[in-house]
């Protein structure tokens, strides 16, 4: 009897959830016209929607959703909550995401690249008490917005390391590179978003006017709305960079160098740096030495050999005409009593266009050698600065160079708290100065479980030891996972869930609510 009982049971769980798929798919095909229209179910789509840059996660949508105009988006998220059981949305622009966030598993993603209604980058030079800005579409590149603010003489002031990311995308996460130290990320060069909450609402916000839904939705992991454009602050742009690598083979005085260059500009703007970063070179070959001289190429590689890890500042000066004469000098300033090895500094001089793209050349390489799209197993993390000793430790030196798994490239740079805002969903450690740790990868799929093996490995080295980490582009799984990474804001994010997307619609590929 009892066998019969729970055969009974299994019977009616699985006929409901048939419904529930059926009830999905039907709704679906019965949208209204104007919605009907913008769906594309062809298999090649649903593959293409099905992945993201990591291709380590692949989720099918039921379509996608190509919008002319932001009334067309705001139309889909009304169908769904019109719906008894509604499906995702998932806004997607780049999809460089790597582990799925941009994802809609049975839902529908948007394509946020369709959008032709009202679209370009519109250059204010002169915004009044806002300064110059820039009013950019969410599905726009930030390579089209820096072209479109050079031929103004005017520049964004915070970037990422890569530009081919769409607006949206960026802003839904915060958007880091090193440039923060100084601007903040992104998210706080923004003054006002247009949004298509999870109600389907059209809003417009700012600091000013409906701050809850503007802090929200910057850094928000896309679960509040979808950003249909943004308003961002610009300044001058230089036209030249000197762009200085220095190598050190103590991490003390590598970290130390680093805060060091990040506070100059709090004691004088003028010969302060303009961006700071930091990599590392593991005695892993292949080594990437593209950036030095052909001549110098041996003795850095016997440097690493020697001391297993060598640790790079990258620093960079912009100028312009008006600063040429005494670039040199200024340079000369921001190195001067640095702790770098001894005649291991390079330098050279690029504009600034190049410096800011200098990731493309990058990309093109890999895509003609066909790898591109493969497995991108990255791990970003922020660190508190009194615990990053303790990271170079026990996962630079104890876990990375030990195993026999090429690192990719180890970013590694400080950056200053105070220029965020704690009103934004992004979260960070509660340090005045947190390191940006970036371990980005990439491999073939038969490597890839080895790779997952070992950033997980250096998560739980960070949980056993209490480091305080917060992940960036977090990957968290469990609900439990998700509270202690929002940590003291996750009463707040939830209020501001059950505001603006209270029936849990919007991002489900972040897996926070769903």
């Amino acid at each position: 009897m009892a066998r019969i009982i729970v055969l009974t049971v299994w019977i009616i769980i699985a006929v409901s959830m048939r419904h529930i798929g059926e009830a999905k798919e039907w709704s679906l095909l019965q949208a209204p016209s104007e919605i009907q229209q913008r769906l594309i179910r062809d298999p090649l789509s649903i593959s293409l929607a099905s992945t993201d840059y990591g291709h380590i996660i692949h989720q099918n949508p039921t379509a996608i959703f190509a919008p002319i105009s932001v009334t067309d988006i705001s139309n889909l998220i009304q169908f769904s909550n019109s719906l008894p059981i509604p499906f995702g949305i998932a806004a997607r622009g780049q999809a460089h995401s790597v582990h799925g966030q941009s994802m809609a598993r049975d839902g529908v993603v948007v394509n946020m690249t369709a959008l032709t209604e009202g679209r370009g980058v519109v250059v204010v030079p002169d915004g009044g008490a806002l300064g110059p800005y820039a009013d950019v579409g969410g599905e726009a590149i930030w390579i089209d917005v820096l072209h479109a603010a050079l031929k103004r003489g005017l520049t964004p002031l915070s970037w990422t390391d890569y530009l081919y990311l769409s607006v949206g995308g960026t802003l839904s996460n915060a958007g880091i590179s090193g440039q923060t130290f100084l601007f903040g990320p992104q998210i706080s060069n923004v003054h006002q978003l247009h949004v298509v909450t999870g109600k389907g609402e059209l809003v417009t916000c700012s600091t000013d006017n409906n701050k809850e839904l503007f802090y929200a939705v910057l850094g928000g992991l896309g679960q509040f709305g979808i950003i249909t454009r943004a308003r961002i602050a610009l300044g001058p742009a230089p036209t030249r960079v000197k762009w200085l690598r220095l190598l050190y083979n103590k991490f003390t005085e590598f970290s130390g160098d680093q805060e060091h260059l990040i506070a100059m500009n709090g004691r004088n703007e003028t010969i302060g740096a303009n961006y700071v970063e930091g990599f590392l070179l593991l005695n892993q070959p292949p080594l990437d030495l593209s950036f030095y001289p052909e001549a110098d190429k041996p003795r850095i590689t016997s440097l690493v050999t020697q001391y297993g890890i060598i640790y790079i500042i990258e620093l960079v000066k912009y100028y312009d005409n008006t600063t040429q004469q005494h670039v040199h000098e200024d340079v000369a300033l921001l190195v001067q009593g640095l702790k770098f090895v001894p005649t291991f500094m390079f330098e050279k001089d690029v504009s600034y266009e190049e410096f800011l793209n200098r990731v493309h050349s990058d990309e093109l390489a890999l895509r003609s050698q066909g790898l591109w799209e493969v497995p991108h197993p990255w791990l970003n993390l922020f660190v508190p600065r009194s615990r990053i000793s303790d990271v170079d430790e026990g996962v630079f030196k104890g876990i990375m160079l030990k195993q026999n798994i090429n690192p990719g490239i180890v970013i590694v740079y400080p950056v200053n708290r105070s220029k965020w805002d704690d009103n934004m969903s992004a979260v960070t450690p509660n340090e005045d100065i947190f390191y940006v740790v970036s371990i980005l990868r990439a491999t073939d799929f038969d490597k890839l479980e080895a790779f997952e093996a070992q950033n997980q490995e250096i998560l739980q080295f960070c949980e056993d030891n209490g480091i305080g980490i917060k992940q960036y582009l977090p990957q968290n799984k469990t609900h439990q996972e998700w509270m202690l990474h929002f940590g003291p804001k996750w009463t707040l994010f939830k209020q501001r869930k059950q505001e603006f997307d209270p029936r849990n619609i919007l991002s489900p590929g972040q897996g926070i609510f769903n």
